[in-house]
């Protein structure tokens, strides 16, 4: 059967990995999943990031951080959806955990975090919070 929504099962990989204490959780490879785990890795939540195989079989391995026994990604929303996307103008950028947390956003500069996309002054499609 093919994956509906393959970022949100991305998410649902890392939150179990999490969950289970795994030191690194693999992948099948994207642009998108690339691009969100390097937001993801600039801002902290994850250790390193690496792609494995050639071709269509590359698969994304990502390295998960802890902090005293605890996973550092404490929690991870999928915000808009195939089938109900969520936009967001300059001014409208939320907060996640009163700025602890990230908000991904999908902007016509690429993939970037809430920060970013506040400093540059642009909007986008809010892809996941992070905290």
């Amino acid at each position: 059967m093919s994956m509906q929504d393959p970022l949100s099962d991305m998410l649902t990989r890392i939150r179990n990995a999490g969950m289970a204490s795994l030191k690194e959780v693999s992948l099948p490879a994207s642009k998108l999943k690339k691009a969100v785990a390097s937001v993801l890795k600039e801002e902290g939540f994850i250790g390193d990031m690496t792609e494995v195989g050639e071709g269509v079989k590359k698969t994304l391995v990502l390295k998960l951080k802890y902090h005293k026994k605890s996973p550092v990604i404490e929690g991870i929303r999928r915000i808009s959806k195939p089938s109900c996307r969520i936009y967001c103008g300059n001014t409208q950028i939320p907060k996640v955990r009163n700025g602890l947390g990230l908000v991904v956003l999908s902007t016509p500069h690429g993939v970037i975090s809430g920060k970013k996309a506040a400093e540059m002054n642009i909007g986008g499609e809010i892809i996941c919070y992070v905290w």
